[in-house]
């Protein structure tokens, strides 16, 4: 009964946000027609909606509980990840958004690899992109179920076990029921909140270290280094490898693409463009100084930068009951915003480009019933693997991102402007750049840089060699796109 009175109030927030899932869910699953609806909402849906489920399905507890306790290690150098946010958000809305819209639409493509297969002619490019995915998908996932888990299990006092449940249960059920309007509606709302949150924890925590103007006039050590230089846990050229691993993947990542996919439009673009880039620059510009702050308040040092967070959230004098609450509701709705996306990802991936790699019938209620099982099956397998996560939050979420930055960087972007290139060029591309990030650490000055420098040189190097010495691969559909787009 103790426990019930202490934590009645987010225990009404959260079933009151459970509600609104629930309808989402029945609204969704009402308006899914065919697999096109089901993937990417139809292609249908507006500006403010996709901006926001863009900004949505990146800020995960991998942010607010990753990002923002990371600084209390990593030192004033995490600072930069909010510039490194807004700029590659922005390049992704500029430079990929508007061609990759028309391109797909066009090839009638619904998933990231299927318009790397379309794109360059090749079922070989189209299963090694989709199995690139399916891996990056496991891990982003695992580090989304621990972010959660350590939030639940410090502020409702459960075990890290039951938190993965309650929040697999939830995720899983209103992702395979509503599918990709569901999800992108839920992202909207989970948007909102987060931007909200955001303002509400940052001001919490700079008050109670005694200021905003506390920040450069700490004078901290750990471990012998001082916080407040730029290179205290690592190398800055490897630090800076971690923030552009964690954020160069807007333009890249299958999860982000997909809002691409189902706007409805170029206006819808620019509309998106400015929501998406506006929600960027306000949350993670007051997310990232978190953990320098934490160092004022919490006493006793924390060995994992994950637990800062939970660890301030659980603290009376910093957030009374209400705020605390509101905050870890906006933090598991952080968690579901992500999990739910790149559920969808991978059970649509394995489905359409795996397992059905040559059916292109799209009206079958089978392919649907389907996916929907790869979405239960997806995240019982995540769910189990993060009950004894391979890694920390920031550590699993730059590898995803370093994996999807090597190996799609040359295949999306040379892709959608460049009219050159075939199945060897993409598919050597896509290894090598895997190849590269897997065995960099063991080579002996990789310290000094992190991998996902070398294994984009490499995989861009490859791609631009292969393209200039083999013939084209693309059927006429891209030609006449490329020459529609120069007229």
């Amino acid at each position: 009964m103790d426990w019930l009175a202490d934590k009645w109030i987010f225990l009404l927030m959260f079933s009151g946000y459970t509600a609104i899932l629930i309808r989402h869910a029945i609204e969704g699953n009402k308006k899914t027609r065919n697999v096109t609806d089901y993937f990417i909402g139809g292609r249908s849906l507006g500006g403010i909606t996709i901006g926001l489920s863009f900004f949505a399905t990146y800020s995960s507890t991998n942010s607010f509980i990753g990002f923002s306790g990371q600084a209390y290690s990593y030192g004033i150098g995490w600072l930069l990840v909010a510039p490194c946010a807004v700029i590659f958000s922005l390049m992704a809305w500029l430079i990929v958004a508007p061609k990759l819209r028309r391109f797909t639409e066009h090839l009638d493509s619904v998933t990231v690899p299927d318009f790397i297969g379309f794109r360059y002619g090749s079922d070989n490019a189209r299963l090694i992109a989709a199995v690139i995915v399916i891996f990056s998908s496991f891990l982003y996932m695992t580090a989304v179920f621990k972010g959660a888990g350590n939030l639940l299990q410090s502020f409702l006092d459960m075990s890290y076990e039951l938190a993965i449940f309650v929040v697999l249960i939830i995720v899983m059920l209103y992702t395979a029921v509503g599918g990709f309007i569901s999800v992108a509606r839920t992202d909207a709302v989970q948007g909102v909140i987060m931007c909200v949150a955001a303002v509400v924890l940052f001001r919490g925590v700079s008050s109670s270290s005694g200021g905003v103007n506390t920040l450069f006039n700490l004078d901290i050590t750990q471990d012998g280094a001082n916080l407040l230089s730029w290179d205290t846990a690592m190398p800055f050229t490897v630090l800076l490898g971690v923030m552009m691993a964690s954020t160069m993947k807007f333009m890249v990542e299958p999860r982000q693409l997909s809002r691409f996919y189902a706007i409805s439009g170029d206006k819808s673009i620019a509309t998106g463009r400015i929501v998406s880039t506006a929600a960027f620059f306000i949350v993670y510009t007051l997310l990232v100084p978190i953990g320098l702050y934490a160092h004022r308040i919490i006493k006793t040092p924390l060995a994992d930068s994950d637990m800062v967070v939970p660890t301030l959230l659980s603290n009376n004098t910093v957030f009374n009951p209400l705020l605390s609450s509101f905050l870890v509701l906006a933090m598991v709705a952080a968690a579901m915003s992500s999990l739910d996306s790149v559920l969808l990802v991978m059970a649509s991936t394995f489905h359409r480009d795996i397992i059905s790699i040559k059916k292109v019938d799209r009206t079958k209620e089978l392919h649907i019933r389907a996916t929907r099982m790869y979405v239960i099956a997806g995240a019982l397998i995540t769910a189990l693997i993060a009950l004894r996560p391979p890694g920390g939050i920031v550590t699993l979420t730059s590898f995803s991102g370093s994996l999807y930055a090597a190996c799609f960087l040359p295949a999306i972007l040379l892709g959608l402007h460049w009219r050159r290139g075939n199945s060897f060029a993409v598919c050597s591309s896509m290894v090598a750049g895997a190849v590269v990030l897997l065995l960099w650490p063991l080579l002996p000055f990789s310290g000094s840089i992190h991998r996902v420098f070398p294994a984009m040189l490499l995989s861009t190097v490859l791609y631009l060699f292969f393209t200039q010495m083999r013939e084209n691969t693309a059927d006429e559909r891209v030609n006449t796109l490329f020459a529609h787009s120069s007229s």
